[in-house]
C-alpha cells in the first residue's frame, strides 16, 4: 500500500510540475518546477524498488543539472522582467493536443493491447519481475553498462557528449576581454 501511495504522489508531482514547466513563461520558476518534477520521478523509482536509480535521479538531475540550469539563468542576467501573461497564449491548443494524444494512447492500451497480448507467452511462463529486479540490481546495471556484451560504446559516447557540453558551457560562460573592463 505504501508503494502505491508513493507512486501516486510521485506521479502527481511529476505531472503537475511538468505541466508548470511547459506552461510557465518565467524561466526561473520553470527551472524550480523542473526540480520538483525530477523529485516526483525519483519517488516513482522508489515505489518501484529501484533505490539506486532514485538516488542517481536525486544526485544527477536535481543536484547537478537543475542547479546548473538555475545558475545559467541567474548568470545570464536576462531574467524575464516583462509584463506579459505568465502562461502561454496557446494553452487551449496545447491542452486539446494533449488530451487527444492521451485518448489515443489510452485507447491503444485498453483496447488494442489485450488483443495482441492474447497471442503472446502466458503470464505464468514469464519470469517474476520482483525476483529479477531485486537480485543484485546495481551489479546488473553496471554489467549492462560496461560489460563485454553491454552498452560500452553508447555509454562512452554519452560521456564524450557530456564532456563536450561541459567544455562548451565553460567557453560560453568565459568572460570576453572586452566584458572584463
Amino acid at each position: 500500500m505504501a508503494e502505491q501511495i508513493t507512486f501516486i504522489i510521485g506521479s502527481i508531482l511529476a505531472l503537475g510540475a511538468g505541466f508548470i514547466v511547459v506552461t510557465n513563461r518565467n524561466l526561473f520558476h520553470g527551472a524550480l518546477a523542473l526540480m520538483i518534477s525530477f523529485l516526483g520521478v525519483a519517488a516513482i523509482y522508489l515505489s518501484l524498488d529501484a533505490g539506486f536509480l532514485a538516488a542517481a535521479q536525486l544526485l544527477i538531475y536535481i543536484g547537478a543539472i537543475s542547479i546548473l540550469i538555475i545558475f545559467a539563468i541567474m548568470l545570464t542576467r536576462r531574467m524575464m522582467q516583462t509584463t506579459e501573461d505568465p502562461f502561454n497564449s496557446q494553452f487551449l491548443l496545447a491542452l486539446a493536443a494533449s488530451v487527444t494524444v492521451f485518448a489515443i494512447l489510452f485507447s491503444a492500451i485498453v483496447y488494442v493491447w489485450p488483443l495482441t497480448a492474447s497471442n503472446s507467452v502466458p503470464l505464468a511462463a514469464k519470469t517474476a519481475v520482483a525476483d529479477a529486479v531485486l537480485q543484485d540490481t546495481v551489479v546488473n546495471l553496471g554489467s549492462a553498462f560496461v560489460g563485454a556484451d553491454g552498452y560500452v560504446i553508447p555509454f562512452e559516447l554519452a560521456s564524450i557528449l557530456l564532456l563536450a557540453a561541459m567544455v562548451g558551457a565553460i567557453i560560453v560562460a568565459w568572460p570576453k576581454p572586452e566584458d572584463v573592463a
